[in-house]
């Protein structure tokens, strides 16, 4: 029925490196979530890679589960599929669900990345787009070619609120 890339063992080893959490009535079919915080957007690009915070989402892994969970139901209503829709319609929604914050938290953090590099680095889009495109490491190697390459690193200056200081 569902075409899943990777094993059941597989999905479980992905989903223990996260936290599980407690039933929340507004987010309902979710988890799990990272067992870091995110770093607030001032720290270092350096920092907040290392971090984990543009690591890949931890919906996928979660969406995974629940169609091997869905596949167990099928077998369980012996490919009854009127059986299966009726007890399987809020595990169905949870696996709506689950993919469509993947999908969104994905490019978020896709979308943050590159303009985290931009800022930092003072380089297009479409220069990280194809450095990007042709690393083949981990994220902190990507990290250190575009730092490598475009070296006119730059502190992202805040904006100040309040009254401008006086010239003395």
């Amino acid at each position: 029925m569902y075409n899943i890339p990777i094993s059941r063992e597989q999905v479980e080893e992905q989903l223990s490196q996260y936290q599980k959490i407690n039933y929340n009535q507004f987010r309902w079919w979710r988890t799990h979530q990272p067992k870091s915080k995110p770093l607030h957007h001032y720290q270092p690009l350096r920092d907040r890679i290392l971090n984990g915070d543009f690591d890949p989402s931890c919906y996928k892994p979660q969406a995974y589960m629940c169609e091997y969970q869905l596949i167990d139901l099928l077998e369980e209503c012996n490919n009854d599929y009127q059986k299966f829709l009726e007890r399987g319609s809020v595990m169905l929604a949870r696996r709506k669900r689950l993919w469509e914050d993947f999908e969104k938290d994905e490019t978020e953090r896709l979308d943050s990345l590159i303009k985290q590099f931009t800022i930092y680095f003072r380089c297009s889009k479409k220069q990280v787009i194809e450095e990007i495109d042709k690393c083949g490491g981990e994220l902190i190697d990507l990290y250190y070619i575009i730092e490598e390459k475009y070296s006119t690193y730059s502190i992202p200056q805040t904006k100040r609120r309040g009254r401008p200081r006086k010239i003395v």
